[in-house]
């Protein structure tokens, strides 16, 4: 089952304390992760204070080679861009177990972060999934835990390098392939990731 997320708009005020770790690259608690793509590479700093849940969660993933062949399989221009969880056949990756949201951590869905899709009804579904901000999106942030709906995604690092990728993500044709919406052409495979 393919993760999703709200497309919904409310307002929800804008910070990011995920500046205050610039220039910590070497602490354990901001780990840097390169993502190689065919579109050249992502350099990430995950963000292990503020959400170690789903930063360890995904380097879990990630040092398993879950993520190795992987696409990003729906991109919203001016939105996001969802991958992790898809090969380039469209073939469903084997995932463990949910993990907590931790979107109630104060890192917000800004341009250039990575979040945790999840199923827009269950607020604690995350797996494997992912995806780039491609924009501020504050309607994606934490504003409640009375409903999934207002639970928020999860924030848990954001892009130190290559940011011009995202940029050729934002800008791609997309097209209705089934069951996946938005399905970028060509393909945008993730070779790898790692530290």
């Amino acid at each position: 089952m393919t993760a999703s997320i709200d497309t919904s708009t409310d307002d929800v005020p804008v910070t990011n304390s995920l500046d205050q770790a610039a220039g910590n690259a070497r602490d354990p608690r901001f780990p840097v992760i390169s993502m190689v793509t065919n579109l050249g590479t992502i350099r990430v700093q995950l963000d292990l204070e503020k959400a170690p849940i789903t930063g360890k969660n995904f380097l879990w993933y990630a040092g398993n080679g879950h993520y190795n062949q992987t696409i990003f399989h729906q991109i919203v221009p001016g939105y996001m861009a969802l991958g992790g969880g898809y090969t380039e056949k469209f073939e469903e990756k084997p995932t463990q177990f949910w993990i907590r949201n931790e979107a109630f951590n104060g890192l917000k869905n800004r341009k250039g972060t990575i979040a945790m899709a999840r199923r827009p009804d269950q607020a604690d579904s995350s797996t494997c999934q992912f995806f780039f901000n491609l924009a501020d999106n504050p309607h994606l942030d934490h504003a409640s835990r009375k409903n999934a709906a207002e639970y928020g995604y999860c924030v848990f690092g954001r892009v130190i390098e290559g940011m011009e990728i995202l940029e050729k993500l934002n800008h791609l044709s997309v097209r209705d392939q089934g069951d996946f919406p938005s399905v970028p052409t060509p393909a945008i495979v993730i070779e790898r990731v790692g530290t």
